[in-house]
């Protein structure tokens, strides 16, 4: 089968193509592949989606006809068919799920054009409002944390972003942890959230509020979260290695991704604590950053704050918080970080306290949303 890379992240574009893949009727679509030729790929493949590189290493992942309408499917069974509101770009997993979904179920997705703004996505979520026969048609959308929580503050002075937000049958939340506080104003304000767990390899969110949907298991095996089910990719393009590292068999021949994030399962829930690789070593001890992260956004003012790792002459590595200026100055910057150390050395241990807290004009973000923090990581090593 012929792949060929869409050019740019138009969705309508996307959208037509994606239709055609999904139906077998067209050539697969290459996203994110940038200057890519047309190639061949294996009979099935639909798309090809380039990731993110949060961690400075994107990968192209290749996902089938079938994993891609499993993953919509499943999603269906758990919350519901409706019409969906694409607001993440259309050439990553979340967005691409957006369009997939509106596919299957055989509706036209409604778009928020241009750039994200609380006022534009509040005027297309409302203009989605719809009924069928007397009933009245659910309405979904899938955002980032840092979109939904734009949305929760520009919700507390207009009134149509809040109506907005609590229109929605189901929000699902994901591309990085939501952080409680963040959680929390949802719930208060009404809204209807669903945290999501996945990735580009599991086409999308396969795990929601710690629940595997249909198909789909989660085991953990000497501490880190594996995930099987018809969801899952057939691999990286181009990289047979790589592929069989990352998807391995059990002695029962059942196909297992390896997700690099640490995590435990209570009482069937899932619970995730971050990269397993995501560590420093201090003074001689190991720090999980995305443990500290978790704490610090715990603090007020820091909710949607990045630890990340810079070398130290004393400590060898320690840990750094940066935060959005407009967000952290609420109160001063040395209460700020007295805060954030007070609380990783209660919940974690005085070893692994931030030794800085770096404000920014505006956290850098890749296309998909997330945090860039290689980005942020060799900022912050300069200036230290």
């Amino acid at each position: 089968m012929r792949l060929e890379p869409v050019d740019g992240d138009d969705p309508r574009v996307i959208a037509r193509a994606l239709r055609d893949a999904l139906h077998g009727a067209g050539p697969a679509l290459g996203l994110g592949m940038v200057h890519a030729s047309p190639m061949q790929v294996d009979a099935g493949t639909a798309v090809v989606v380039t990731t993110s590189g949060s961690t400075g290493v994107p990968k192209s992942v290749v996902l089938s006809r079938n994993a891609l309408i499993a993953s919509a499917m499943a999603t269906a069974a758990r919350i519901g068919e409706g019409t969906w509101l694409l607001a993440l770009p259309a050439s990553y997993v979340a967005g691409l799920q957006v369009l997939v979904r509106s596919l299957v179920s055989d509706r036209e997705p409604a778009l928020l054009r241009g750039v994200f703004t609380p006022q534009a996505f509040a005027a297309t979520a409302l203009m989605m409002i719809s009924t069928e026969g007397g009933s009245r048609v659910p309405t979904y959308t899938s955002l980032v944390p840092a979109q939904l929580s734009r949305l929760l503050d520009a919700a507390t002075d207009d009134h149509s972003v809040l109506r907005a937000l609590q229109s929605f049958e189901r929000i699902l939340i994901g591309g990085q942890a939501l952080p409680a506080a963040t959680l929390e104003r949802a719930e208060a304000a009404g809204v209807r959230i669903a945290r999501t767990y996945g990735s580009t390899e599991t086409s999308g969110g396969c795990v929601y509020d710690g629940v595997p949907l249909d198909g789909a298991s989660v085991r953990i095996v000497e501490g880190e979260v594996r995930i099987s089910g018809p969801m899952l990719a057939d691999g990286y393009l181009d990289d047979a290695q790589l592929t069989d590292a990352v998807f391995p068999r059990d002695a029962e021949g059942t196909r297992w991704y390896r997700t690099g994030d640490a995590g435990l399962l209570e009482d069937g829930i899932l619970r995730v604590r971050g990269r397993i690789d995501n560590v420093i070593v201090s003074g001689g001890i190991n720090i999980s950053l995305d443990r500290v992260e978790r704490v610090v956004r715990a603090v007020p003012g820091l909710e949607n704050a990045v630890v990340i790792g810079v070398p130290d002459e004393r400590w060898g590595e320690a840990s750094v918080v940066v935060a959005g200026r407009g967000e952290a100055l609420r109160r001063s910057e040395s209460t700020q970080l007295e805060e954030a150390r007070a609380a990783v050395a209660d919940e974690i241990g005085p070893h692994a306290r931030p030794v800085r807290l770096v404000l920014v004009d505006e956290l850098a973000t890749l296309p998909s949303g997330k945090p860039d923090r290689e980005g942020i990581r060799r900022v912050v090593t300069a200036l230290h």
